[in-house]
């Protein structure tokens, strides 16, 4: 009965696409191609924060430093991988499964929130929608997301996304994260610290990547654990290297390994 009425379910919420979105092209589609060379110098986020702040009476300032993918730590590209969206080179911009499951868990709970969003649909409700988890705001995610898809290459996507995503209160960016969090620039994050940027990127105004909070904690070290047995890091290396210098602690527990960065499916 349960899995006839998720059925059903999904069944309605695709005959609505299908009749929403020749309209909310219209409606909603931002000019997608000239992201294949601008930078977004603002977000929608970045607006909504400032309109929040402006209300509170507080004076703020939004730190973000721009950075091509290339000077970025592999370490970091991986863990926010693993983190947020594993299937990102293999799928269109949508990940089925995990939409399904979120289906599930919003009928379990009787609430609309859906969930499963990849990193294409992320950094389209943080470049042109607000935070709202209404229908025809998911309706816009959805076209953006798909045109997003056709027009731009993964890696710029991936760029764009590490570039704009909120990491904390008035933090956006990797560049602008690594440097509040760990005091340097992101092409020199280790393991350890990549992995719990990557781990507080659900909640990042809630959850301080340098701290002891046990989701921090407990998330980041779920995605070492994962690096750890993929290859992409190696506990052993320091002892194969033959490094004569002593490590540091993070160093000993996540040592630096060169690895090839992760090509797109195109």
């Amino acid at each position: 009965m349960a899995n006839r009425r998720l059925l059903k379910g999904i069944r309605l919420v695709f005959l609505l696409l299908a009749i929403s979105i020749p309209l909310a092209y219209f409606l909603f589609m931002p000019d997608i191609a000239k992201l294949k060379t601008d930078n977004p110098k603002k977000t929608a986020l970045m607006e909504y924060r400032e309109k929040e702040w402006k209300e509170k009476g507080r004076k703020y300032r939004i730190n973000q430093v721009w950075m091509p993918l290339s000077r970025i730590s592999p370490y970091l590209i991986k863990a926010v991988l693993i983190a947020e969206d594993d299937k990102f080179w293999k799928h269109e911009g949508f990940d089925y499964e995990a939409m399904q499951k979120a289906i599930e868990k919003d009928i379990k709970a009787k609430k609309f929130k859906v969930g499963g969003s990849t990193i294409s649909q992320q950094l389209a409700k943080n470049l042109y929608l607000s935070p709202s988890k209404n229908p025809l705001r998911k309706i816009a995610e959805a076209v953006i997301t798909w045109r997003m898809e056709m027009v731009l290459s993964k890696k710029r996507i991936l760029e764009l996304y590490l570039n704009v995503i909120e990491w904390g209160d008035e933090v956006f960016g990797v560049e602008a994260a690594s440097k509040y969090y760990f005091g340097k620039p992101a092409s020199e994050l280790t393991p350890e610290e990549a992995a719990r940027l990557a781990a507080v990127l659900p909640n990042p105004r809630r959850y301080n990547a340098a701290g002891n909070q046990r989701y921090v904690v407990n998330r980041s070290n779920l995605i070492c654990s994962i690096m750890i047995k993929r290859g992409i890091i190696a506990p052993e290396y320091n002892e194969a290297a033959g490094e004569d210098r002593s490590p540091s602690e993070s160093e000993t527990r996540f040592p630096m390994l060169p690895i090839e960065r992760q090509q797109p499916s195109e």
